[in-house]
């Protein structure tokens, strides 16, 4: 009987990974809903995209589709989204002449969130192309952070829709995005600390049990 454990880890078009690529095919069209000034679409849009991110997590573990390639392309989805949002929230002309109180989005929080990410990412090759290390996992810090990354889009899209809101929320909004960033992005790095550490041991007692 075949493995269905790798079979399952080798395949490419899991439910999963449908939903994740489906994310990646909206980030677009959310940038564009943007531009032309259809916030509120863009708010359903974002929400859906936001709401995927959780449900293909959880069907590849409740259907057993957990592949190689989900691996690869949630966070990378995750991380598309994010940066778009934030640059496209940024960006003073995208609210036209009388934005809503409190936007654009401040630029340190859109710089927190992108400068973990490109953190992240250089930390990461940097170690596996110096040590050839490739074990490296999700913080669970990490993900509350794009938790509040996603919900923090979310309200700031609600209060460019409904601007009779004034956007009171806002500056909270802004320092807990930027506060769970910088809080995960140190905890990723002493977690690969750990995780190096943890593989170097378990290699080493491999070969003790070799000689």
């Amino acid at each position: 009987m075949p493995d269905q454990t790798n079979t399952n880890s080798t395949r490419i078009l899991t439910v999963a990974n449908v939903l994740t690529f489906l994310r990646m095919a909206l980030i677009p069209i959310f940038a564009m809903l943007m531009v032309y000034g259809h916030e509120g679409w863009a708010l359903i849009v974002f929400a859906g995209a936001g709401l995927s991110d959780g449900i293909d997590g959880f069907l590849a573990r409740t259907l057993k589709q957990e592949s190689e390639l989900g691996t690869i392309i949630d966070p990378i989805a995750d991380k598309l989204l994010m940066t778009t949002a934030f640059i496209i929230l940024s960006i003073p002309a995208v609210f036209g002449p009388n934005p809503p109180r409190h936007l654009p989005v401040e630029p340190y929080v859109t710089i927190v969130v992108i400068g973990r990410d490109i953190l992240i990412i250089a930390v990461a090759g940097a170690i596996s192309l110096m040590t050839g290390f490739r074990g490296f996992k999700p913080s669970w810090l990490g993900k509350a952070s794009t938790f509040v990354q996603v919900f923090g889009v979310i309200a700031i899209l609600i209060a460019a829709v409904y601007p009779q809101l004034r956007g009171f929320y806002l500056p909270t909004v802004y320092v807990t995005v930027a506060f769970f960033a910088v809080v995960s992005g140190i905890h990723y790095i002493f977690q690969v600390a750990g995780l190096m550490k943890a593989d170097a041991a378990a290699k080493q007692r491999g070969g003790q049990r070799g000689d």
